[in-house]
């Protein structure tokens, strides 16, 4: 939608209200609702203001110490909301509403480096600067359930029931039973400017998969996350809840985030050589791709807080899980945390590590930085893996919790060189105070296993 456009549907009355979002570094979109008159008068010239302390809060939005972008010892004062008018899209599941992403500026208008948008704004610059654009589509997971978010929480999340009675991987007769709300699903989320593919079961029971039209890093990004909320809200009237957590529970597969990306000059995929050879045939990995893989081999373990920014993230890396466990790359074999795939110019790599609790902004960011840091170092990806990547212990594990991506991220000198000391040490700052809430918590199981016995 353009601005000529909304202040059109504005003076008809079919639109009313304005939703100024923001993505905070949980992914999570914050922001404020205003009538649509205001937002245009003033909103868009001037922008509006959101409380700094919003960058600095956990999931139960209480304000953390020991930041240095935002604290009690400052005030918590306001950063500015700057409207994307280039994101403003109708939402048909919102009576009369259409939304708009912002980005937080601070007082002198520069943009907020600790905030999801820039970090990628950051790396997206560089590639704008080396003449490259980037072409990326994530692949979200999630678990359907026949109770409402209401329901599931006054049910402290036990007990719930999934939306197929058994495994529906590319089923197509038990996922009919969804049918009504998946259409729906498709057909809203392309009117909001989140052009779905295709949608189809997966492999746990009540576990679906949405694919997106791929597009450039940040209008990506922002469509994932608007794809995340706009699921959420658009299942609640049909009496449903889903989560995106990257393991729901310990018998079923996580839900993850496949990223598939590629570089291109001039209408032309840089990752593709004509006169390769690719598994016997013509045609292949150009060098630059060799390269960008390269980077993402080396550097993806001391990233893995953008693939995987939960406690619960690292639960989903398990042997013989669909999700990987160590490094290694290869053609179409999902053992493997980068599968190869296609050809021509719908050649590229699918990074099979991050989780559908990833944020997209700094998961881009990230496989984009460890790609740049392959290029200026003349890496090579080395040859394809053949086997099973599970059980190969030469192989170089991913990292087994948040206590130990975070140290890695903390450690990394290609991190700070790529994102800033600022940036690094904010993302630490949030994986530590995580880690030992976590920590000071009493679980279920502890309860079931010490209560009685010990």
């Amino acid at each position: 939608m353009t601005l000529a456009q909304l202040k059109s549907r504005v003076r008809s009355g079919e639109i009313d209200t304005v939703i100024v979002g923001i993505p905070d570094p949980f992914g999570r979109l914050v922001g404020k609702r205003f009538r649509a008159d205001y937002f245009l008068k003033s909103v868009v010239a001037h922008g509006t203001h959101g409380c700094n302390y919003l960058l600095t809060v956990n999931m139960e939005m209480d304000p953390l110490d020991g930041f240095q972008v935002a604290s009690w010892d400052a005030g918590f004062g306001d950063f500015e909301m700057r409207p994307d008018l280039d994101t403003l899209r109708a939402l048909p599941w919102q009576l009369g509403a259409v939304l708009v992403l912002c980005d937080f500026l601070r007082p002198d208008g520069s943009l907020v480096d600790e905030a999801p948008r820039s970090v990628l704004r950051r790396q997206l610059d560089r590639l704008r600067t080396a003449g490259m654009t980037c072409f990326c589509a994530s692949e979200l997971e999630f678990y359907l359930f026949n109770q409402t978010f209401h329901d599931a929480y006054t049910r402290g999340y036990r007990d719930l029931q999934p939306s197929s009675d058994y495994r529906i991987d590319y089923h197509l007769m038990h996922p009919t039973r969804d049918e009504p709300l998946m259409r729906a699903l498709r057909n809203g989320m392309t009117t909001a400017r989140v052009p779905v593919e295709s949608s189809k079961g997966e492999w746990s029971r009540g576990q679906h998969e949405v694919n997106f039209t791929y597009a450039e890093p940040l209008p990506m990004a922002d469509m994932h996350v608007v794809f995340k909320q706009g699921v959420k809200e658009i299942v609640e009237p049909f009496g449903k809840s889903v989560t995106f957590m990257a393991k729901y529970a310990p018998g079923e597969a996580g839900n993850s985030c496949h990223v598939h990306m590629s570089l291109w000059k001039g209408g032309k995929n840089l990752f593709w050589d004509p006169k390769a050879a690719g598994g016997g045939k013509p045609g292949g990995g150009s060098k630059l791709f060799r390269q960008f893989l390269g980077g993402l081999m080396k550097y993806s373990p001391e990233l893995c807080l953008f693939y995987g920014p939960t406690i619960n993230s690292y639960k989903r890396y398990q042997p013989g899980s669909w999700a990987p466990t160590r490094m290694a790359w290869s053609t179409d074999n999902r053992t493997c945390g980068f599968r190869v795939v296609g050809n021509g110019n719908s050649y590229r790599p699918e990074n099979r590590m991050p989780g559908a609790d990833a944020n997209p902004y700094l998961t881009f960011a990230a496989m984009l930085a460890a790609g740049f840091a392959g290029i200026d170092e003349d890496l090579d990806c080395g040859p394809a893996y053949v086997g099973n990547a599970y059980i190969d212990p030469k192989l170089t594990r991913l990292p087994s919790s948040l206590r130990e991506a975070s140290d890695l991220f903390h450690g990394s000198r290609m991190a700070r060189s790529a994102f800033g000391d600022a940036v690094v040490d904010f993302y630490v700052h949030h994986a530590r105070l995580e880690q030992d809430a976590f920590a000071n918590a009493v679980t279920d199981w502890e309860k079931q296993r010490y209560f009685e016995r010990i």
